[in-house]
């Protein structure tokens, strides 16, 4: 059932400026279904030409360090432990050991109750990546379903964020969204945004995770991408890695459109991840091209841009050596995850 009538929706800044100052759920359904329907063709079809671009040498040694220094990696299963968090951790201040040179990971990603642990294993070099430290980010709302009581999903953000979680993860309401619930999506998002605030202000950043592959459509995954970036989220993001399809380059690209075209009509950057299935450094190479050529290779530094891809970065670390080395390491040659 969808709502018409002039509900109130919980203020946002960005749509307050966008809609107006009489919010409600009637002026964001306007805006979402006024948007432009997706040409499915031409977006397969220029995400395919994309896939074709290659690189020479010296800019394929500058991609493979920008995809470890943009990756983000994570554990997020019922049996992680602290041993684990901290093994995780290991990897992402020196991810390859026989290579002081070979940079940092942005984040390591884990459940809230292990936020501790991986804060206390990263100690001094717990950070901005953006300065080449490590950041912690804790997934919260009920990941990877959503399904839960608002209350628990703030409580969930704000331990995670008392903890010392640097960045949230949060999943939509697919279920809500799907049935056209949008004002009840947009004031969750927003209460969360709030959740993330520390006791000195300062906000941890947001990523909102819409569960692509759920989604249905293109035009679906635009009007979810305007809402959560309307609503305050810091970055969007493409899935849990939980369900399939999760990242495709198609789908990266339409949101990477939405971060564009909100960057044109109000100067703000917004960042993106696309996560799950991205496994080699060949296909994240492709997307480095499509972040470059649609919203500009500003967008290539971890404030803006993440792979949420634990696996890729082994396939990474092998490139590197064969680059240094001349020829391919085996796998036994970087950690297992």
């Amino acid at each position: 059932m969808t709502i018409d009538h002039p509900v109130a929706l919980a203020p946002a800044d960005r749509a307050v400026r966008l809609l107006g100052g009489d919010l409600t759920e009637k002026a964001l359904r306007l805006h979402l279904d006024g948007l432009a329907g997706v040409d499915a063709v031409g977006l397969e079809a220029r995400a395919a030409n994309l896939a074709t671009r290659s690189i020479k040498t010296s800019s394929k040694a500058w991609a493979l360090d920008t995809i470890i220094r943009t990756c983000d990696l994570t554990t997020l299963e019922g049996a992680d432990t602290p041993g684990k968090v901290r093994s995780l951790v290991a990897k992402a201040v020196m991810p390859d050991p026989s290579d002081p040179s070979c940079p940092r990971v942005a984040a390591v990603c884990v459940y809230g109750d292990m936020v501790p642990y991986a804060v206390e294993a990263l100690g001094a070099h717990h950070g901005d990546p953006d300065q080449g430290l490590v950041s912690v980010a804790a997934v919260a709302t009920a990941f990877p379903s959503g399904r839960a009581s608002l209350d628990i999903k703030l409580a969930d953000t704000r331990e995670a964020v008392a903890a010392g979680a640097d960045e949230i993860d949060m999943v939509i309401d697919r279920g809500a969204f799907l049935s056209g619930r949008f004002g009840l999506v947009f004031d969750q998002i927003v209460a969360v945004k709030e959740a993330c605030r520390r006791t000195d202000g300062s906000y941890a950043h947001l990523k909102v995770i819409l569960e692509t592959g759920e989604l249905q459509t293109y035009d679906n995954v635009r009007r979810a991408s305007w809402l959560a970036i309307l609503a305050g989220a810091d970055f969007i993001k493409t899935s849990t890695g939980k369900v399939s399809p999760a990242a495709t380059l198609p789908v990266t690209l339409l949101m990477l459109e939405v971060i564009r075209d909100w960057n044109r009509l109000t100067g703000e950057r917004i960042g993106m991840k696309p996560a799950g299935g991205i496994r080699s450094s060949k296909d994240a190479v492709r997307y480095l091209v499509t972040v470059a050529e649609t919203v500009g290779e500003q967008w290539l530094v971890p404030h803006l841009w993440r792979f949420g891809a634990s696996s890729l970065v082994n396939d990474v670390l092998l490139q590197r050596q064969k680059m240094t080395t001349g020829h391919y390491s085996g796998p036994d040659y970087v950690t297992v995850d």
